[in-house]
């Protein structure tokens, strides 16, 4: 089990989209001996590859085991959902957790990378998710509402949630307001978090794990560059077909790929020929640049996390 002074140390790379987290992550894995983890809300989904940037990986078999592999480098909780199914939080959280012994027992070092900051902060601060049950009541009443309507209702109800959350995912919008309506507000509390040497530490599974937290930032005009370029490339890649296929292939709504945000929120709008196809690149590179935004605010909350230009930057002591 790979330890320091006893503790499983694994490393957290995260960063705005596009900022170069993967690259990073990969880099960081070969110099370590790693595995990484994705924490990406919407990259667990099959066929859901160039609407969510999902590194160009395959599934092969090592060790009798179908892995997904990206540069020779694991990746777990990646491209194994089918995208009409749920896949929360509550999973991710006891997912990651089971992942990260199961790495450090083989004698590599655990990363985490991804840019879901409420995924991320569930593992390395302990939070304790709350046990709210549906409301279909309440749901079916929130459904009559647009998407204004609902970001509205929760930023009544808990305005520091309002500020993180994608205010074009539906199914997170109702589901916060449904947890804020239950209990105030979405809890944000720290379940056996503590610091030890300057690291975010925690219980998991018996084991002491700390976590040295890496955001990557370029700066904002280099980040928007990136943005524009990498969505270029996903256009010219078939980013509005693959819409197309998650129809076919799934049998999913046109309401359901919107759920996911982002692109998959307006090429949906486009193919119901309710927008110009010379609007839709700047709409969803507009819709990016508010999400990169919005995850830069959530890691400038923590003071834990060390800003970095570059893998180079990222260390470990064994």
């Amino acid at each position: 089990m790979t330890k320091m002074n006893n503790i499983i140390h694994c490393i957290v790379i995260a960063g705005p989209t596009s900022s170069g987290k993967s690259k990073a992550a990969v880099e960081a894995a070969k110099r370590f001996d790693g595995e990484i983890i994705s924490a990406d809300s919407r990259q667990v989904y099959k066929d859901m590859n160039l609407g969510t940037g999902k590194v160009d990986g395959t599934w092969q078999k090592r060790n009798g085991q179908e892995v997904f592999l990206y540069k020779d480098v694991p990746h777990y909780l990646i491209d194994f959902q089918e995208p009409g199914k749920e896949y929360n939080i509550s999973h991710f959280k006891k997912d990651c957790q089971n992942k990260i012994i199961e790495i450090s027992e083989k004698g590599k070092v655990p990363i985490i990378c991804g840019g879901t900051g409420f995924w991320i902060s569930s593992v390395v601060y302990g939070i304790e998710l709350p046990e709210v049950k549906p409301n279909r009541e309440l749901r079916d009443w929130l459904e009559d509402m647009s998407d204004e309507e609902l970001l509205k209702k929760l930023e009544k109800l808990d305005s520091s949630r309002a500020k993180k959350i994608d205010p074009r995912n539906r199914p997170r919008l109702i589901r916060a307001i449904e947890i804020a309506n239950k209990l105030g507000k979405v809890p944000s509390n720290k379940a056996g978090y503590y610091q030890k040497d300057g690291l975010a530490t925690g219980k998991i599974n018996g084991h002491e794990v700390s976590f040295s937290q890496y955001a990557i930032f370029p700066g904002m005009e280099k980040l928007e560059e990136k943005i524009k370029k990498r969505l270029g490339k996903r256009f010219k890649n078939g980013m509005v077909e693959e819409v197309q296929n998650l129809q076919k292939k799934y049998g999913l709504s046109l309401e359901r790929i919107q759920s996911f945000g982002l692109a998959y929120y307006w090429i949906p709008i486009y193919l119901q020929n309710k927008m110009k196809e010379k609007e839709l690149p700047e709409r969803i590179y507009s819709s990016e640049r508010k999400y990169a935004k919005r995850q830069l605010t959530w890691l400038k909350r923590e003071r834990e996390w060390q800003w970095i230009d570059n893998s180079a930057d990222i260390k470990i002591s064994r």
